[in-house]
């Protein structure tokens, strides 16, 4: 027993011993994937304990040289990015400014090479043998690369069909290929439709944005997924938008771009705004702007007649994507033109043009015009309680002067208020109080009698006045003359009597 043991030990230190020799000169082979047009780090990580202390000691005395292995075996490896040990640098030139090591990394043993962006013709098996005195370490790391592609390339616009292929550079055959959009499975169906490795959309939304991954797998159980961000040049806000606006006032109609043109590589972008019913259009005029996604249309003052459908057109490159705007105009119509009579029957009727069918009415008192001081304060009590009528119509039966001022009649809809429109109620005839209707008669003919009798008080006066001034009877009056003159005779008569007795 005891020759085989020492057979055994023997053959496990030899094992041993080679293995410590060989270990450090050959590398462990790993393998990266990366998705074309993305990064891909291949590493190479070197500890100063696998390199001995001469590394230690003049880490500056070092190089390291990143081949890449054919794609047969009989093919020779061709050199990709060498770093002398006095930093010079040699690249090949299909990889020239797409690869790169750190030189501050170099120092701490790290020596991985980076392959910014990646194409899928950089597939393949990569060596970095690290040079330092007389020994060399050497690193092996298989680049697997994954391609997704679009057909129609970059830009894509919405409405249109798309294809989204997804392969590999594994060796394997494929099996099964599967979709995620934002995270979440993509089944089959009108819209989606997967057959080994693409998948294609027929008509894309702006829903279809965001981030796509596909997943592959290979007979030999490898998967294999890669993740791309589809960008869909488009429209902001809702499919259909509609835009209400009062009569008389300015209305600007939406459209805003998902991207900024140039951030998406588009220096030419042109916008025509038109009628598709043909009407005319003044500032409908073409515009070219990349550095905006905003191509607003304003229409300073709006009517009835401007109501309808206008169609924004953004051309981009040979595609053109379009959006239809609908514009809906509320107008108040009165029962009454012009100023109301106070006591009048007045109908409000508020109207839209191009209704959805979803539409709510509301009616409600802004303000109001009083002519003094006690009915503003009476007003103002009288709108505190005031709650909004619901309904296209507004009834006043009888106008009166608390109704004056201005009256809203806004839209609502699901998703709030959409619009408004405001009438301004003018009355003539406006009193502090109105007698009830049915005296109006009896006070006429008071007041009428009143007049009468003043009048004839008045008559009766001037003529007295008159009577006063030249008497209508002269006999009269020389008959009172007369007597006059007696009794002033017989007063002197009895004075002169008085004075003789004296004396």
């Amino acid at each position: 027993m005891r020759p085989v043991s020492l057979v055994l030990f023997l053959t496990f230190a030899l094992l041993a011993f080679n293995a410590d020799c060989i270990l450090p000169g050959v590398a462990e082979e790993q393998k990266v994937w990366a998705r074309a047009g993305s990064s891909a780090v291949l590493p190479c990580h070197l500890s100063p304990r696998k390199m001995g202390k001469s590394w230690k000691q003049q880490p500056d005395k070092t190089s390291v040289l990143w081949k890449r292995h054919g794609g047969s075996t009989h093919q020779e490896p061709h050199m990709v990015l060498e770093v002398g040990y006095s930093g010079l640098r040699k690249t090949a030139l299909p990889m020239r400014a797409r690869v790169s090591v750190q030189d501050s990394a170099l120092r701490h043993g790290n020596f991985s090479l980076r392959i910014d962006p990646v194409r899928s013709e950089d597939a393949g098996l990569y060596e970095a043998q690290v040079t330092y005195n007389m020994e060399v370490q050497s690193c092996q790391v298989e680049l697997g690369v994954i391609t997704v592609t679009l057909s129609p390339p970059s830009p894509v616009v919405e409405n249109e069909p798309l294809l989204l292929s997804c392969n590999s550079s594994h060796r394997a055959s494929l099996v099964e290929t599967r979709w995620f959009h934002n995270g979440r499975p993509v089944p089959t169906s009108r819209t989606f439709c997967s057959s080994h490795g693409a998948l294609s959309i027929l008509h894309t939304a702006m829903s279809d944005a965001g981030s796509w991954r596909c997943q592959l797998r290979y007979s030999d159980n490898k998967i294999i997924s890669a993740t791309y961000n589809l960008q869909i040049l488009g429209f902001d806000g809702p499919t259909n938008p509609v835009v209400y606006a009062a009569a008389g006032s300015a209305a600007d109609l939406p459209c805003t771009l998902s991207y900024l043109p140039s951030a998406l590589g588009i220096n030419v972008v042109t916008v025509h705004w038109s009628r598709p019913s043909g009407g005319h259009l003044q500032d409908g005029g073409i515009s070219q702007n990349s550095s905006s996604r905003s191509f607003h249309l304003r229409l300073p003052v709006v009517g009835p007649d401007d109501a309808g459908q206008y169609r924004c057109a953004v051309s981009v490159g040979s595609k053109t994507i379009s959006r239809d705007v609908t514009l809906a105009v509320v107008t108040v119509t009165p029962s009454i033109q012009g100023p109301v009579s106070e006591g009048s029957r007045l109908q409000l009727i508020c109207s839209l043009t191009h209704p959805r069918g979803h539409e709510r009415f509301q009616w409600k008192h802004l303000d109001s015009a009083p002519t003094n001081s006690k009915l503003a304060v009476a007003t103002s009590h009288n709108l505190e309680g005031q709650r909004p009528q619901m309904g296209p119509t507004l009834e006043i039966p009888h106008v009166s002067q608390k109704d004056m001022g201005t009256w809203e009649c806004s839209v609502h809809g699901p998703e709030g208020r959409l619009g408004a429109v405001e009438y301004g109620l003018q009355i003539t005839g406006a009193q502090v109080s109105s007698p009830p209707t049915i005296f109006s008669g009896q006070a006429t003919f008071g007041l009428t009698l009143t007049l009468f009798l003043l009048l004839t008080v008045c008559v009766l006066a001037l003529a007295l006045k008159k009577r006063a001034r030249s008497p209508a009877f002269p006999a009269l009056a020389g008959m009172v003359a007369v007597t006059v003159a007696k009794k002033k005779e017989m007063e002197e008569n009895s004075k002169e009597k008085i004075q003789q007795t004296e004396c």
